[in-house]
This record gives structure tokens, C-alpha cells and sequence, in this order.
């Protein structure tokens, strides 16, 4: 038999009160008309079990989870990939080269090959759908500047480039 527990609650089920992050709850297992209801208890709510309860078990309120960004469709991402390429503007070189590893990581390309020129190496990559060949110098980027221009690219996006 599966059982479908829902997370902790937002409220206390005795006071109303907020269940803020980092708080201590006593939860409890209860079967109501044939379903399992999970109910949550501040401390300053909690007195005992209610009758008939299946379980009980005390934990704290976890921190809220950040939203994810969101990144745009892969077709946006594409378009706006053949389009910096065209323009091919060296202030857009690392941002090119995310997007580059982005649209690979999502197989939309694919790495054709790599080329050496002199300190510099390149990628050439194809399309899925046959676009290319593109050309995109390996920024030999950090994790933490591959993080944060994976923020500008979501920006860039969300300010209309790739409409």
C-alpha cells in the first residue's frame, strides 16, 4: 500500500498561527473518513495526540527552498545563440560560450571538433537540425563565473533578446 504524506504545513493546526522556518513541530499521522491527514502542531499548540492517530513525530520547519530560475525553451536559447554568433561581439564572448555549453547540455548541439589556435582553443559545433557549423573560443571559465553568467544569460533573455 503506498502512502501519500502531504509536507509540513504552513499553519499550526491548533493556534492558525505561521509555522515559521526553524520553529519546532510535532506533525501527526491521523486517518480521517478513510484518508491520511497530516496535521502540525506549533509548540505553542501542541498538548498531546489527538485520539486515533497513526503517528507522531517532531521536526523543525525547514528554510524556504529558493525559486529556481527559470531558464527559457531551448529554441529561444538556440535563437538567440545563432544570433550572437552572427553579430559576434567580443563583450558577448563568455555569454556565447554558456549559452554554447547550455544548448550541448540540452543537445541542441552537438561538439563537431576542436581546433587549436596558438593559446586558444575552439569549438565547432553543429545544430541538431543541421544548423552551423559555429565557432566558440573556450572561455576556461570558473564555476563560479559560469554561475553568475548563467544569471546575466537569464536576464538577457527575460529583457526580450530573444524575442
Amino acid at each position: 500500500m503506498d502512502y501519500n504524506v502531504k509536507p509540513i504545513g504552513k499553519t499550526c493546526a491548533a493556534t492558525g498561527h505561521e509555522l515559521v522556518p526553524g520553529a519546532t513541530v510535532y506533525s501527526v499521522l491521523v486517518e480521517e473518513q478513510g484518508q491520511l491527514t497530516r496535521l502540525d502542531f506549533s509548540e505553542e499548540g501542541w498538548t498531546s495526540p489527538p485520539p486515533h492517530s497513526l503517528g507522531v513525530w517532531k521536526c523543525i520547519v525547514p528554510p524556504p527552498t529558493p525559486a529556481k530560475t527559470k531558464l527559457f525553451d531551448t529554441e529561444s536559447l538556440m535563437q538567440t545563440f545563432e544570433l550572437m554568433c552572427e553579430t559576434s561581439l567580443p563583450s558577448q564572448d563568455k555569454l556565447r560560450y554558456v549559452m554554447a555549453l547550455l544548448l550541448i547540455q540540452k543537445r541542441r548541439l552537438k561538439l563537431d571538433q576542436t581546433l587549436q589556435d596558438r593559446d586558444k582553443i575552439i569549438l565547432q559545433l553543429m545544430g541538431s537540425m543541421g544548423e552551423g557549423p559555429f565557432e566558440v573560443v573556450d572561455q576556461r571559465l570558473t564555476d563560479d563565473e559560469v554561475d553568475q553568467l548563467q544569471n546575466d544569460l537569464n536576464a538577457f533573455l527575460a529583457n526580450g533578446a530573444a524575442a
